[in-house]
């Protein structure tokens, strides 16, 4: 049997769905964001993030009835446009040949509560695809869930994460930080998330690209990897290294990746690996033409494998690092 908060989300997606006015749809967002806050009181994580989404939802529906209209701005001389409430009425002439302007009592976005930033966000959401909106609906959802911070709404807020060597973002880790994963493993067999170009960096043995599908590869002894910073991805590639490593497949590994300890890949990871070295300041990673950018968040190397003097002499010069004591 369903629970009583999913019966409520559908019958909020329902609404939705067969929401006509402008007006309507609104009333619902705004439900949805006085839930959401109620939620975050009540430190109900999950029911804040189920009233985030139909916050989301609304919005795009608001979009889609937004874009059937013609705003209110810039419409002098033809009325205002139909809101969701009555049809405008037709010109009232007066003496014999000047018109004036219909009166209508529709509302406008103003009256409605709806700002620019709102009704450019909702028509944005609106443009997308329905599988394109489905899609980063639900990457949103897992990150949420994973991460323990603020519950944004905004899904097309540029992500903050900067992928550095791998997957779809060129973005390449500098020279300084191979060469000390190099000298602690004594080489590197494989960069199972990488590209032609930063291999040229990384110089390993095999390297996979997006379209080879590292996580089905067969990785080799001695792995160096930076994965895709997005979700689902950075959490898979995350397991795959833990489960190589335990299943012996793995015998050293050097991962770089956002110090994100809050999570449940990070934590996946940090249980296994036998040193740490969090990065002072904010790598410069480099871009295909050479020049340099940082990513907003710190970054962490974690290493699996038993030369601990070895990534302790590697890396101290990178930043603090800690590690477990031999068994």
């Amino acid at each position: 049997m369903p629970s009583v908060e999913l019966v409520k989300y559908s019958a909020a997606c329902r609404a939705l769905a067969e929401a006509v006015a402008v007006d309507e749809v609104k009333e619902l967002h705004d439900e949805a964001a006085a839930f959401q806050e109620y939620a975050k009181q009540a430190k109900n994580r999950q029911m804040e993030i189920d009233a985030a989404a139909i916050r989301i939802r609304a919005e795009r529906r608001l979009g889609e009835l937004l874009r059937e209209t013609v705003k209110a701005t810039g419409t002098r001389g033809k009325g205002r446009p139909n809101l969701g409430g009555s049809k405008m009425e037709p010109p009232k002439k007066t003496g014999g040949t000047k018109s004036e302007p219909p009166v209508s009592d529709t509302p406008t976005l103003a009256s409605l509560g709806i700002d620019k930033k709102l009704s450019s966000r909702s028509q944005k959401l609106a443009a997308m695809p329905e599988k394109q909106f489905e899609q980063k609906l639900s990457t949103w959802k897992e990150k949420v869930e994973q991460d323990k911070g603020k519950v944004n709404v905004d899904i097309l807020a540029p992500a903050v994460h900067v992928a550095a060597n791998s997957g779809q973002n060129e973005w390449y880790t500098p020279p300084e930080y191979i060469a000390a994963a190099r000298a602690v493993m004594g080489g590197i067999d494989c960069d199972p998330a990488s590209t032609a170009i930063a291999n040229k960096i990384v110089c390993a043995d095999t390297f996979y690209t997006i379209k080879d599908n590292g996580l089905v590869q067969p990785w080799g002894k001695r792995v160096w990897m930076n994965p895709p910073y997005a979700q689902p991805m950075i959490a898979e590639f995350a397991e795959a290294v833990a489960s190589k490593y335990e299943s012996g497949e793995v015998k050293q590994a050097c991962i770089l990746c956002n110090n994100a300890t809050e999570t449940k890949w990070f934590q996946r990871m940090l249980s296994l690996s036998t040193c740490v070295c969090f990065v002072a300041g904010r790598i410069k990673f480099l871009d295909p033409q050479g020049n340099p950018g940082a990513p907003l968040q710190g970054q962490t190397v974690l290493y699996f494998g038993k030369n601990r003097s070895g990534f302790r002499r590697g890396f101290t010069k990178l930043g603090e690092l800690l590690w477990k004591t031999e068994e």
